[in-house]
């Protein structure tokens, strides 16, 4: 199984780390890593995390992000990023 970004997640991880490296650079590049490595983990065990708010997505719950992702038979689509803050969907 392989992970997949959709674009739309890709642009939303780089406007984070860009929010983020405002004057704290070695703390961006930490939360970019921790959320890339939380994705990494997905088709390992591509149901730890619960169901979402979205129909057919799982919510990946990090510290302050939140990964939202669908399983596919043969891969993870990472569909977007957000901060625990944000009102989705």
């Amino acid at each position: 199984m392989i992970v997949d970004w959709r674009p739309r997640a890709v642009r939303r991880l780089d406007k984070i780390h860009a929010h983020t490296s405002e004057g704290r650079f070695l703390a961006a590049d930490a939360v970019f890593d921790t959320i890339v490595a939380a994705a990494a983990t997905l088709p390992s065990h591509p149901y730890a995390y619960r169901e979402g708010r979205v129909p057919n997505a799982r919510d990946g719950q990090l510290p302050n992000y939140i990964i939202v992702y669908r399983v596919k038979r043969d891969r993870i689509l990472i569909v977007n990023v957000l901060h625990a803050r944000q009102c989705y969907p």
